[in-house]
């Protein structure tokens, strides 16, 4: 009898070994499901069943976000055909995603269109009309944008809150917004984030190709902006965290805007603005400055006062090149005493346009 119940006991183990439990069998069929969804809410709902996310022509609906911040770490996200929004005066975003090791793509055919006309009323968001932002890379660590087209945003488009994150040939095409009321519409805002690269994006916006409010060890080169307000860091300052350091802005073209390069610190404000180098940046078409570094920063109202609260140190502006407006500034810098320290500035040529004489404490080496 005891022979008998052993060999059943043996029989059962065999049975269980070549026939996992439910959550194993369930895990396996997780690690290895493929989903298309034409569907925001059930894109939502099903996110973490996927290990390949197919976003087909979504239409999400008005108020609503494309929610996938609780995706499984190793997840692909790729939009295919046109991705648009319903109208609603609110904050957005539109689309969230989140995660680690996430890669996110477009096919050849999509296009991920805000519907920004819908929203523009020249005022962005300082009042008229409350507009969603558009994209939040927010807490996606390790991971990889490529290729996506994006256009007509309500304002900015893409926040970016998150460490080795890499943003690769990203098109953000807002130029139907240049006569038609669009503003604030940064491409690219990047804050609180460590060890990220944007690389090869082509932008037509009305405001900052980038913005670096915070954040170390940032890269974006391979760069063409126009009709916005040019490559920035800053506003920095009044913020959760006031810090930029070790940030390279270079290989870029910055055509027909307002700016080209430009540091702005907020006036009264504490912070720390170091390691931070722009490199062969090609200008054209400037209608205000050239470069600008300025620590007397408020928003639309500079008080021509700087302040010394936000240093610049270690500033490196090399083969700066290209033309300026003819009523333009070619290089415009108010720093406050002894606030600007350790520049290195070689190789800057800007024709067109007249100098300053408005520039304070300019350090030692760099030209105004």
């Amino acid at each position: 009898m005891r022979s008998s119940v052993v060999s059943m006991l043996a029989l059962g183990a065999a049975i269980v070994s070549a026939f996992p439990t439910a959550s194993r069998a369930s895990s396996q069929v997780k690690r290895s499901t493929s989903c298309t969804f034409s569907s925001a809410a059930k894109a939502s709902e099903s996110q973490k069943s996927c290990t390949t996310i197919m976003l087909d022509n979504i239409e999400v609906p008005a108020g609503e976000t494309l929610d996938l911040s609780d995706l499984e770490d190793g997840t692909k996200v790729i939009f295919n055909g046109e991705t648009t929004f319903g109208y609603k005066e609110w904050k957005g975003p539109l689309i969230r995603i989140a995660g680690s090791n996430i890669i996110v793509s477009g096919t050849s055919n999509h296009t991920i269109n805000g519907g920004g006309a819908r929203w523009w009323d020249g005022k962005g968001t300082n009042g008229g009309k409350t507009k969603p932002k558009f994209f939040y890379a927010h807490s996606l660590d390790d991971s990889t944008i490529t290729g996506l087209n994006v256009k007509n945003t309500p304002v900015q488009a893409f926040s970016v809150q998150s460490d080795n994150v890499v943003l690769n040939r990203i098109t953000v095409d807002n130029s139907a917004g240049d006569h038609n009321g669009g503003h604030n519409t940064d491409a690219f805002d990047v804050g609180e984030s460590s060890g990220v690269t944007i690389r090869d994006a082509v932008v037509k916006n009305q405001d900052d190709c980038l913005a670096i409010n915070s954040g170390s060890n940032i890269i974006f080169t391979g760069g063409t902006c126009s009709g916005g307000h040019g490559l920035s860091i800053g506003s920095v300052g009044n913020r959760d965290d006031n810090t930029v350091k070790n940030v390279t802005i270079s290989d870029s073209t910055v055509t027909n805007s307002a700016n080209g390069i430009r540091i702005k610190t907020i006036a009264g404000a504490t912070g720390s603005v170091s390691g931070v180098t722009f490199s062969d940046i090609t200008l054209s078409g400037i209608t205000d400055y050239g470069i600008v570094f300025e620590q007397d920063y408020e928003n639309g109202s500079p008080t021509g006062d700087p302040t010394t609260g936000v240093p610049i140190t270690d500033l490196t502006v090399e083969k700066i090149t290209g033309s300026v407006e003819t009523d333009a500034t070619k290089v415009y810098i108010l720093c406050g005493a002894g606030s600007c320290s350790d520049w290195t500035w070689s190789g800057v040529s800007i024709t067109g346009g007249d100098s300053s004489s408005k520039c304070e404490n300019v350090p030692s080496g760099a030209s105004c």
